[in-house]
C-alpha cells in the first residue's frame, strides 16, 4: 500500500530512480589508499579546527535533564575553557556547529544559546527506532521546531525500506521536510541495518529526491554505526546527485567518531570526493559527543608540544 502522506505533491515514482551497483572491493581500496595520507603541522592544526566547527555535541539517552542540557551548551560556547591555566589554548578555537537533544529538551538548548551561532539540532520521528505512526511523526517534528529547532535529524522506516516499499519511504521523507518549515532536515539512514552497501546507496539516493538537507549515517544506537567505507558510498552519491541537479547536499557521519585522528581520515575523504566547497560546518558534520575533547587534546599538543590532561577539559 502507497500512503499519500501529501496529496497536493506531484508523486515521484522511485521506480524511475536509477541507482548504480557498488564496487565493494574498489570502494574498500579508496578508503584504504585516503587513510593512509599523512597530515602535519600547519595543515593539522587547521584541519582540527575545521573539526571542532564541525561538531554536532549530541546528548540522547533516556536520563537526559535540562541540567545536562545546559551544561552540554555551555561547554559549546566556551570549548577551550579549561580548570588550569597551563590548559589555556593559545590557538583561537571555533564554536561547534550545534548542540544536538530530544525535542522536549530543545527549549532549554535554544534559552542557553541564545545570541551565540551554534544551531539548535532535535532528532524527531520516534528516534531511534522510527517505529511510530507518520501522525506521531509529524507531532514530534512539528513540537521540535515550534520550540526553536533549527535542523531536524529524522530517522526512516527502515522495515519499510528494507521490505521493498520505497514508496511509502519517499513519501514520509518529503512529508516530516514540509513539517519542518524553515528548519533543515537531516535523515538518518541507519546504514549499520541496511546491510549492504548497495542498499546505503540506495537508501541515499532515496532520502535526497525526498527533500534532505543532511544525509546522515546513524542514530549512534546500531553498530556498526559510522564507518569510513559507508560514508565514502553517500559522499559519492551526494556528488552524483550534485552533478545531476546542481543541488549541494550535506553529510552526517554519527556514531563512534571519538578520536581526532578518525576525524581527519573523514575530512581527507570529503575533500578528495567533493571537494573545497563541502568542507564547512554548512554542508559536514559529526554527530558526536566525545570527540571534541579529544581534538582539544590534540590542537593542546600542537601548541605547547606536551599533552594536557584530558580532565582540562569538560567532561561529556
Amino acid at each position: 500500500m502507497v500512503l499519500s502522506f501529501a496529496p497536493a505533491r506531484q508523486r515521484f515514482d522511485t521506480a524511475d530512480l536509477r541507482t548504480p551497483l557498488i564496487d565493494e572491493v574498489g570502494t574498500l581500496d579508496r578508503v584504504s589508499r585516503l587513510t593512509k595520507r599523512s597530515i602535519k603541522n600547519d595543515a593539522k592544526i587547521e584541519g582540527l579546527r575545521l573539526t571542532l566547527s564541525m561538531i554536532d555535541l549530541t546528548t540522547l539517552e533516556g536520563a537526559d535533564t535540562p541540567g545536562k542540557v545546559r551544561q552540554l551548551c555551555a561547554k559549546a560556547r566556551h570549548l577551550h575553557d579549561g580548570a588550569h591555566s597551563e590548559a589555556k589554548m593559545p590557538i583561537e578555537l571555533p564554536h561547534v556547529a550545534a548542540v544536538c537533544v530530544y525535542p522536549s529538551l530543545v527549549g532549554v538548548a535554544k534559552a542557553e544559546l541564545e545570541g551565540t551561532n551554534i544551531a539548535v539540532a532535535s532528532v524527531a520521528t520516534a528516534f531511534p527506532s522510527g517505529q511510530a505512526p507518520i501522525d506521531a511523526k509529524l507531532t514530534d517534528t512539528r513540537s521540535a521546531v515550534e520550540q526553536g529547532a533549527d535542523e531536524i535529524d529524522m530517522v526512516i522506516s527502515r522495515g519499510r525500506f528494507l521490505s521493498g516499499d520505497e514508496p511509502y519511504a519517499f513519501d514520509e521523507i518529503a512529508t516530516i521536510k514540509e513539517a519542518c518549515g524553515s528548519a533543515h532536515l537531516k535523515v538518518i539512514l541507519e546504514t549499520g541495518e541496511l546491510g549492504t552497501l548497495d542498499r546505503v546507496r540506495r537508501a541515499s539516493d532515496l532520502a535526497m529526491h525526498a527533500g534532505a538537507d543532511f544525509i546522515k549515517t546513524s542514530t549512534g544506537k546500531v553498530q556498526p554505526a559510522a564507518t569510513l567505507p559507508v560514508t565514502l558510498v553517500m559522499l559519492e552519491a551526494i556528488r552524483d546527485f550534485y552533478y545531476d541537479t546542481g543541488k549541494r547536499i550535506g553529510m552526517k557521519p554519527a556514531g563512534g567518531i571519538s578520536k581526532a585522528k578518525l576525524a581527519l581520515q573523514y575530512l581527507v575523504m570529503l575533500r578528495e570526493t567533493l571537494g573545497e566547497d563541502w568542507m564547512t560546518p554548512t554542508l559536514f558534520r559529526f554527530g558526536a559527543s566525545s570527540l571534541a575533547n579529544d581534538v582539544l587534546l590534540q590542537l593542546a599538543k600542537q601548541a605547547t608540544g606536551r599533552y594536557q590532561s584530558p580532565d582540562y577539559f569538560s567532561v561529556d
